[in-house]
């Protein structure tokens, strides 16, 4: 990044706010060093970890504020009664352009009311949807929605596998990504209506990705497309059962070590290579979902993560701010003449 930005993060979200916040601004800092960053939170708690982190201080102004959003807030009453939070003040240094992009690993439901009452959506996109990256047999795919929108109709499908593609292409780096709509088969003739229409309609549009048609839960993980586009409802229960067989398989795999003498011996000699598998499987390389259809970068960090992870989801963010993921997506949707309903025009 040749450029300086600025990054607004809601310092006391997360389990264990705002340390881990603090701590990965510093990696983030070290990894990027054009970014600058805007912390919102208590200044007492903020101040002496930023002090504890070498070399952080000249890169970060703490904007005070003793109110947070709490895990288990509704998003209706944080809109009503929470504007001096962290949070919605993070959203809005956003709107007044003292920021680039806002990270928070708070309340999900919240995070994306404030952000979506304060900027309003993308022109052309009547719902936003939170995506994220899945590792896979070929390197990583692309999954939306994860849970902003429960129940979907084919209009917003279609508008997921625009940005869909686009969030592929822009954190990815994949020139012209394949995409699918998760189905219950491969079959034309499987799903509901609107996953039909959807396939319909995506078959007609002339964007770089190349649309496969439906695809299966197990095809996932092997990578047999870039970008899953679903419904919100599925979509998360797609990535807490696959958060859940990580950490299953891992489970098993320590397991087995500690079986007997000679399983610890073997351990010594197959450390290197399930030093690799734990990296390749680590959850903090691909932590951070975007808020795409937002007219504004917002990026969720998982609540649990550690310091190394919070700085991958401030990744995330400069990358959509650095290739221009939210003017690529405008531009899509502009030159596809989809309407508000998701049909082409």
């Amino acid at each position: 990044m040749s450029e300086s930005v600025t990054i607004a993060l809601d310092a006391m979200g997360g389990d264990n706010a705002p340390h881990i916040v603090v701590a990965g601004a510093n990696i983030a800092r070290r990894r990027f060093p054009n970014v600058r960053f805007l912390l919102f939170g208590d200044r007492e708690e903020i101040e002496p970890r930023v002090a504890k982190q070498r070399g952080l201080a000249e890169f970060v102004e703490i904007h005070h504020t003793a109110e947070q959003v709490a895990a288990d807030d509704k998003p209706s009453q944080v809109l009503r009664n929470g504007r001096t939070t962290s949070m919605w003040l993070a959203i809005d240094s956003v709107k007044h352009g003292n920021s680039s992009g806002v990270v928070s690993a708070g309340n999900t439901g919240a995070l994306m009311a404030m952000a979506m009452f304060q900027w309003r959506n993308l022109p052309g996109i009547n719902r936003p949807a939170i995506a994220s990256f899945f590792p896979t047999l070929r390197g990583e795919t692309v999954m939306l929605d994860l849970g902003a929108n429960i129940a979907c109709d084919a209009s917003n499908l279609v508008q997921f596998a625009v940005m869909g593609e686009v969030y592929a292409r822009t954190i990815l780096g994949i020139e012209d990504p394949t995409l699918g709509l998760l189905n219950v088969g491969e079959e034309d003739t499987k799903g509901n209506e609107a996953l039909k229409t959807a396939a319909d309609t995506i078959r007609g549009l002339d964007f770089p990705g190349e649309f496969v048609g439906f695809v299966e839960g197990d095809d996932i993980p092997t990578g047999a497309v870039d970008v899953v586009v679903t419904d919100g409802f599925t979509g998360n229960v797609a990535l807490k059962t696959a958060e859940g067989t990580a950490k299953l398989i891992n489970g098993f795999v320590r397991e087995a070590f500690r079986n007997s003498f000679w399983a610890k011996i073997g351990y010594v000699f197959a450390k290197h290579s399930l030093d690799k598998l734990r990296s390749r499987s680590d959850p903090r390389r691909y932590n951070g979902a975007m808020f795409l259809g937002l007219n504004g970068i917002c990026v969720k960090s998982h609540g649990g993560t550690d310091a190394v992870g919070f700085a991958t989801a401030i990744g995330v963010a400069l990358d959509m701010i650095e290739y221009g993921g939210n003017e690529l997506i405008a531009e899509q949707i502009a030159r596809l003449n989809l309407d508000e309903a998701g049909g082409a025009t």
